[in-house]
This record gives structure tokens, C-alpha cells and sequence, in this order.
């Protein structure tokens, strides 16, 4: 028998955010170097521009290792077996996927992420491990029949000015 994949160990992700037309970049991060237990995670949330387009990039770090473990580059190797969720509370924010897995399915270390009116909310990013990409609206970006192991789940608040 395979011995059972262990999830990665993720103690910072950081999802960073460019205006399309210009503009200052945006960034969410959450950082996690004790795990879960001992002191309380830093979450950093920052402010969104109504009516924007941005290009957004995840990074994904083991900071408990020295020197830091680059998981985002692991995500992108085994991309069949990872599939980054975005769950965003607000109707004024919508959030596409433009990288996928080397079948065609979607990956989410890079999205495009538009807002509309001014408002504020909540935006949940979960990446799943071994979810089932042919599970109905997983390619959407659908986490409910994803299944998988979540190896990370953050969520930010989102303000919209």
C-alpha cells in the first residue's frame, strides 16, 4: 500500500493584489508560526478600490523551516492534487481563476479579482489537498463537493471603499 500523503505545513499565506490600470498594491497575509494552539495567528486585512480589477498571486510558506520552505512551488508541482477556494461573503467581489493544472482544471495561485460597489465583507481562502476536480461546480470554484483534506483555510476581512 502508499503511504499516506501528509499535508503540507503552511504557517504564512500572503495573497497580493495589482490593480490592473495602476494603482497601489493590496495586500492580505496571515501569518501562523507556532500552528495551531500557542500564540494567536497575525492576520493582516487591507483596503480594496471600488469598480478595480486586480491580478492577484498566493504565496504559501513553511516559515518553520530555516530556511523558509517555498510551498507555492510544491502546490505548482503536484497542481493535479491542489486546488485553491475563494469564498467571498460580499456580492461586490468576484474572483476568477487564470492558472490551471496540467489538465486544464483550475489551481487559483493566480486569479483575477474585480469589485464593484463600496461595502465591506469577508473573503475565505481554502487550499484543498487530493479535491475532486470533476466533482459538479469544483471548476468553478465551488468547494462544497471538492472533498480533499484542506491544508490551509484563512479568512480576511474585505473592505471596499
Amino acid at each position: 500500500p502508499e503511504p499516506p500523503v501528509e499535508p503540507e505545513v503552511i504557517t504564512t499565506l500572503t495573497y497580493t493584489l495589482t490593480p490592473t490600470g495602476g494603482g497601489d498594491t493590496v495586500v492580505f497575509s496571515f501569518e501562523d508560526l507556532d500552528g495551531d494552539g500557542g500564540n494567536e495567528p497575525i492576520v493582516t486585512n487591507d483596503t480594496l478600490m471600488a469598480n478595480q480589477t486586480y491580478t492577484g498571486v498566493i504565496s504559501l510558506l513553511n516559515e518553520a523551516e530555516d530556511p523558509a520552505e517555498n510551498i507555492t512551488e510544491e502546490v505548482s508541482e503536484e497542481d493535479l492534487e491542489h486546488q485553491l477556494f475563494f469564498e467571498s461573503s460580499s456580492s461586490d467581489i468576484s474572483i476568477s481563476y487564470t492558472d490551471e493544472d496540467s489538465e486544464g482544471n483550475p489551481l487559483g495561485i493566480a486569479t483575477n479579482l474585480s469589485t464593484s460597489e463600496a461595502g465591506s465583507g469577508t473573503l475565505k481562502i481554502t487550499l484543498r489537498h487530493e479535491p475532486n476536480k470533476s466533482a459538479e461546480g469544483v471548476s468553478s470554484g465551488e468547494i462544497t463537493n471538492a472533498g480533499g483534506e484542506t491544508d490551509i483555510e484563512v479568512t480576511f476581512d474585505i473592505n471596499v471603499q
